[in-house]
């Protein structure tokens, strides 16, 4: 599962053609849909039973080899759960259209209630599960979750603490295999905690937050496969079926995860040596869509796409600056050049927390009133003292007003977005840098706060408890200034103690208005999650909110 700062899956997904289609089938280019009839649409996973799944095979994609595999600490990067999902206890499942179930494998029941006005969850875990190193799953796997996740001790550093912050206690049942959770209040999210626990002895602090720096700690994982190899110098990662495992063995012989960068990976994919692959520009679709033995697997993408401005910019302090930015990006434009060529539309996101085809979605970024306004955006410019010099840039006090916007990695959507981006800051007097860097270089980038404008996706795969993640955008770094981060989470922490949903999405939908306001977010747009899939694998693709077992992915019969 997908949650916390996930800024690293990062890219932008390009869309493609799109036919409602079951998920075992493969959609046609066609008629021009729109991002809510995609949603609408069945997601492309190729759904199969095991009876159906040969034992056997290799499954090898590309993803970048983190240097922190610690998933709950706040280096982690999007490929640091992908691949810890592949090893370690997973404690939940989710169907493709979000509806939440506890995995057998490690949980035998789970009871929710509410006891004088504070939630208690109660988990009975399968007396089979153990961690590799042949240590019981038990309570103390869920206290080291909370201890290190909670915020008290800072210490930990940690992805986010959203409601870990809020439970009173983690103990023990009836025995050691029952763990009872309660919480200050009524928390409402409770399916996002505890989605993966944390072995006790990885719980210290200095073992949490460089551990697991180039070390997956394999003893440390419970699940169908366990990691056999790891070569950092190849940026190659292998995981086999998992001789300690006490569930339905896993169908495959191997899980491979290797580093390429965008074009290596097309590449490796047309010659065979990968089985799937994300196609993130029109060029990709191209090359693949006419490929032999191919499957196009598509549903809506569970992420946004966004712009954000260092608080700690000192170009960027001036609010009248940071107004001006984001004034001067015609998003609609931006937008037509992402999708060009391609049967795709969508409306123009207004939110980062909801997904406009979900429940309680609002329009918040319109009730701060940020439109594209290339005259109000000089005019801000000029009244905070950037006065345009005889080439068209502004200057103040002797100091350009320059820009360094990082790309990460050679992905030709990124580039091509900055550069129309760049071209658009022009035209207010803001001269763009444009730094290539490797992308490896995505969470340095960030935790050195090495940028001034940067275009990331924040993904989520929750369904109706994304608000729960607030925290973990707003409240921390790098996206906002320490002031903003406390007072969000001081109001975050207020809401997180109402019992009533519907109240609770208000409430939050207005804290967002307000974490607008800082002109440090622009949300650009969603779009689909679109993979090219070598025909037979099964259980994998374009799945929406699925979180299925890992066991069961593998090839047809």
């Amino acid at each position: 599962m997908k949650h916390t700062k996930q800024i690293a899956a990062l890219g932008v997904a390009l869309v493609l053609g799109l036919t409602a289609c079951s998920s075992g089938e493969t959609a046609d280019k066609g008629e021009q849909r729109s991002r809510e009839q995609l949603a609408a649409a069945a997601p492309q996973y190729n759904a199969q039973s095991r009876a159906n799944l040969k034992d056997g095979g290799t499954f090898t994609s590309a993803a970048t080899l983190p240097d922190q595999f610690n998933p709950f600490h706040s280096d982690m990067t999007f490929s640091s759960w992908e691949i810890a999902e592949w090893y370690n206890p997973t404690l939940f499942l989710q169907a493709a259209d979000g509806e939440w179930s506890p995995n057998p494998d490690y949980l035998t029941d789970v009871k929710d209630e509410l006891v004088d006005g504070n939630r208690r969850v109660t988990y009975t875990i399968n007396p089979k599960a153990r961690f590799n190193d042949g240590t019981p799953i038990d309570w103390r796997a869920f206290e080291a979750r909370w201890k290190t996740q909670n915020g008290v001790n800072k210490e930990y550093s940690v992805s986010g603490t959203s409601g870990y912050d809020l439970i009173k206690s983690v103990k023990a049942g009836t025995d050691d295999r029952q763990v009872v959770v309660t919480y200050q209040g009524p928390w409402v999210w409770w399916h996002d905690h505890f989605v993966m626990p944390l072995h006790p002895a990885a719980a210290e602090p200095e073992t949490f937050n460089t551990g697991f720096v180039e070390n997956p700690h394999n003893e440390w994982g419970a699940g169908p496969y366990h990691v056999t190899s790891v070569d950092h110098h190849a940026g190659t990662i292998v995981l086999e079926r998992n001789p300690k495992w006490w569930g339905e063995p896993g169908k495959l012989d191997q899980r491979v995860f290797r580093t390429l960068e965008p074009t290596a990976e097309l590449n490796a994919f047309r010659n065979g040596e990968i089985d799937a692959v994300k196609t993130v520009t029109k060029e990709f679709y191209t090359q693949v869509k006419g490929m032999k033995d191919v499957d196009i697997r598509q549903s809506a993408m569970l992420a946004t796409n966004f712009v954000t401005l260092n608080p700690d910019s000192k170009v960027l302090q001036d609010e009248r600056v940071r107004e001006a930015v984001l004034r001067g990006f015609d998003r609609e434009t931006l937008l037509k050049v992402k999708f060009d060529g391609l049967d795709y539309t969508e409306k123009l996101p207004g939110s980062m927390s909801r997904y406009p085809f979900q429940d309680g979605y609002r329009d918040n970024l319109a009730k701060v009133g940020i439109t594209y306004d290339e005259a109000k955006a000089n005019e801000l410019l000029d009244t905070a003292g950037w006065k345009r010099g005889s080439d068209g840039f502004r200057a103040k006090d002797g100091q350009r007003l320059k820009l360094v916007w990082p790309v990460t990695g050679d992905d030709s959507g990124k580039k091509n977005m900055a550069t129309a981006a760049q071209a658009m800051m022009k035209k207010i007097g803001v001269e763009v840098s444009i730094d290539q860097r490797a992308g490896s270089e995505l969470s340095k980038t960030l935790s050195e706060k090495t940028y001034d404008v940067f275009n990331l996706s924040w993904n989520s795969g929750r369904p109706d408890y994304g608000f729960a993640e607030f925290c973990g955008l707003f409240c921390g770094d790098p996206y906002m200034d320490a002031a903003t981060q406390k007072r969000l989470a001081e109001k975050a922490r207020e809401i997180n103690l109402t019992g009533d949903k519907s109240r609770q999405i208000e409430k939050w939908n207005d804290l967002e208005v307000e974490a607008f306001r800082t002109k440090l977010m622009l949300p650009m747009h969603n779009g689909p999650a679109v993979w090219a899939v070598k025909k037979g694998l099964a259980n994998f693709g374009a799945s929406q909110f699925l979180i299925g077992p890992k066991q069961d992915i593998g090839w047809r019969k």
